[in-house]
C-alpha cells in the first residue's frame, strides 16, 4: 500500500513539472530584452530569467523600455496581451519608473489613483482569463548620497503596489526592499558594477562612455533575477517547482 501511494504522489509531482508553462512580463526598461544581447551590456533582469527555468516554462517578455502603466494600456500592449492569455499562464506585473514621469501626460499616473488602478486592471483581467499575476515593486535605482547612503527615489508608487497586492491577495515579490540589500552589500563604489559604469573608449558599445545608475549591466540583471528566484523559493510558490 505504501508503495503505491509513493508512486500515485510520484506520478502526480512528474505530472505537474511535466505541464508547459508560459509567462508574460510586463514593465518598464529595468525588465526588457535589449537589443545585440552579445555585445551590448545592458540587460533586463527578466530577459535573463530563461537562465533559471526548466525548458518547459516560457518566458515571454513584453517589457518595453520607457513604458509606465498607463501608456502600455493605451498603446494597445496589454490588450494584446489579455486576447492570448490561457488558464495556467503567469503575468508578472512591474511598472513605476516612468509612472514618475510628471512632465509627460502620456505617461504619469498619480500613484494613489491611476497607478493603483491600473495595476488592479492587470490582476482582475489576468484573473478572468484564468492566469495568475505575481505583482512585483520597482527594483531600486543607484542613488548614494555624499555620506554613502542609499536614498529612496520612488515615493509613493512602492507602497501602492504593496497595498494593491495585499487587497487583491496577490502574490507580491518587493523588488524595492531586495534591491536596496542588494546595491548595500554592495556598497558605494562596487555597486556600479550592477549598473552601466563605463569609461571612454573602455567598450567598443560606448565609445564615449556611459554613466548609468538606473539600468542593468549583465551581471545586475542575474544578480535581480536571483533575488526573484530566491525570494520565489521562501514564499513557496508553485512556480518554484519549475526552476532548474
Amino acid at each position: 500500500m505504501k508503495l503505491k501511494l509513493f508512486l500515485i504522489a510520484l506520478s502526480f509531482t512528474f505530472s505537474i513539472n511535466a505541464q508547459d508553462i508560459t509567462v508574460y512580463t510586463i514593465g518598464d526598461s529595468t525588465m526588457a530584452d535589449k537589443k545585440d544581447p552579445e555585445n551590448n551590456p545592458e540587460h533586463g533582469w527578466a530577459q535573463v530569467l530563461p537562465n533559471y527555468f526548466k525548458d518547459n516554462v516560457t518566458i515571454i517578455n513584453k517589457a518595453v523600455n520607457g513604458r509606465s502603466s498607463r501608456s502600455f494600456i493605451t498603446e494597445g500592449r496589454w490588450d494584446s496581451i489579455y486576447k492570448k492569455l490561457e488558464p495556467g499562464n503567469y503575468v508578472f506585473i512591474q511598472f513605476g519608473h516612468n509612472d514618475q514621469k510628471v512632465k509627460d501626460p502620456s505617461r504619469y499616473t498619480n500613484p494613489h489613483t491611476a497607478y493603483r488602478h491600473n495595476l488592479m486592471k492587470f490582476i482582475k483581467e489576468s484573473r478572468e482569463k484564468g492566469a495568475i499575476p505575481i505583482l512585483f515593486s520597482s527594483i531600486v535605482r543607484r542613488n548614494f548620497n555624499e555620506e554613502g547612503t542609499l536614498v529612496d527615489t520612488h515615493g509613493e508608487y512602492p507602497l501602492e503596489a504593496r497595498l494593491v497586492a495585499q487587497e487583491q491577495e496577490v502574490t507580491f515579490i518587493d523588488l524595492q526592499y531586495l534591491t536596496e540589500q542588494l546595491e548595500e552589500s554592495y556598497g558605494l563604489e562596487e555597486s556600479k558594477k550592477l549598473h552601466l559604469h563605463f569609461e571612454p573608449r573602455e567598450i567598443a558599445y560606448y565609445p564615449k562612455g556611459k554613466h548609468d545608475d538606473t539600468h542593468l549591466s549583465n551581471k545586475g540583471a542575474n544578480e535581480v533575477s536571483k533575488l526573484f528566484i530566491k525570494e520565489l523559493q521562501k514564499q513557496n510558490n508553485e512556480l518554484a517547482t519549475y526552476l532548474k
